[in-house]
C-alpha cells in the first residue's frame, strides 16, 4: 500500500498547478463547447437544491458544477448521460452520484476557501473535483484499486494539483492529515465510524448515509462544536453503495 501511496504522490506533485478547466482534456472544441452548454443546462435545472433544507443554493456551489466536466469523470459509453441528474454506474459496481445530490451533499459541508476537506470514497473522482475549487485542500481515500488509480490519473490529467488519492480503508480516515474542517462519506455506512469523527475540527461538520447496505438510508449532517460535542441531523432520504472494508486491489 506505501507504494501506491507513494504513486498517487508523484502523480499529484509532479503536475504544474493549473486552472482546472475542461480544456486541459482531450477533444475538439465544438465537442467541448457542446458539453458546457449541456452543462449550463445542468446546473439550471438543478439550481434549486437546496429546496429539501429549505435553503438557497451556494453560488460557489453552482459555479464550481457549472466549471467540473462530469463526463470525463464516467466511462466513455456514459458521456451521452453525463448531464442528466441521475446516477451513473462507473466500473467495479460503483457509481458517481446524481448532481443535484453531489451539490445537496456539497453545501451541507458549508465549503471555504483554505479549509481541507476529507473524502471517504473517491470513485470516479468528481466530487473531490468539485469540493478542491471550492476549499484549499481534498484527501479523497478510495477502496478499490482500479477506481484510486483512474480517479488520480484523471484528476492529474486535467490539472487538480490541490487532491491526493489514497487507496485504503475510508472507514479510518486519514489521521495524518487530520483534523479536517469537512468530511464527506460517498457510501452507506452501518454507523457513523468513530475514527471519522475524531478526525472531524471542532465546529467542523460532516455529510454521511447512515444505514443498511442495498437499501434507504439517512443522509445525516452531523457537526462538532467547539468543545467536542456532536450533534446529529437528518436531512433526506438517500440510497448509496455500501461502505466496506475489505480493501480490493
Amino acid at each position: 500500500m506505501k507504494r501506491l501511496e507513494a504513486l498517487f504522490a508523484i502523480l499529484f506533485v509532479a503536475i504544474t498547478p493549473l486552472p482546472p478547466t475542461e480544456t486541459h482534456a482531450a477533444g475538439e472544441p465544438e465537442q467541448q463547447r457542446r458539453f458546457a452548454a449541456e452543462r449550463a443546462r445542468l446546473v439550471d435545472a438543478i439550481r434549486n437544491y437546496g429546496r429539501p433544507i429549505g435553503e438557497s443554493a451556494n453560488p460557489g456551489v453552482l459555479a464550481a458544477m457549472r466549471a467540473v466536466p462530469r463526463h470525463l469523470f464516467v466511462p466513455t459509453d456514459q458521456r451521452a448521460e453525463a448531464y442528466q441528474d441521475y446516477p451513473l454506474p462507473i466500473g467495479e459496481g460503483q457509481t458517481i452520484s446524481q448532481p443535484s445530490l453531489i451539490a445537496l451533499m456539497t453545501h451541507l459541508l458549508r465549503p471555504k476557501k483554505g479549509e481541507v476537506m476529507l473524502e471517504v470514497g473517491t470513485g470516479s473522482g468528481y466530487q473531490a473535483a468539485i469540493l478542491s475549487r471550492l476549499v484549499g485542500r481534498v484527501y479523497s481515500i478510495e477502496i478499490v484499486e482500479p477506481l484510486a488509480r483512474q480517479a488520480a490519473a484523471t484528476l492529474t490529467r486535467l490539472g487538480y494539483a490541490n487532491i491526493a488519492v489514497r487507496h485504503g480503508d475510508g472507514y479510518a480516515g486519514w489521521p495524518e492529515h487530520a483534523p479536517f474542517d469537512g468530511i464527506i462519506v460517498t457510501a452507506g455506512a452501518p454507523h457513523v465510524p468513530k475514527p471519522l469523527l475524531d478526525q472531524l475540527k471542532p465546529g467542523g461538520r460532516m455529510v454521511i448515509p447512515v444505514g443498511p447496505s442495498h437499501s434507504t438510508q439517512r443522509l445525516m449532517l452531523i457537526t462538532k462544536d467547539a468543545r467536542g460535542k456532536t450533534v446529529e441531523r437528518f436531512v433526506i432520504a438517500v440510497r448509496f453503495v455500501p461502505l466496506t472494508r475489505k480493501i480490493r486491489s
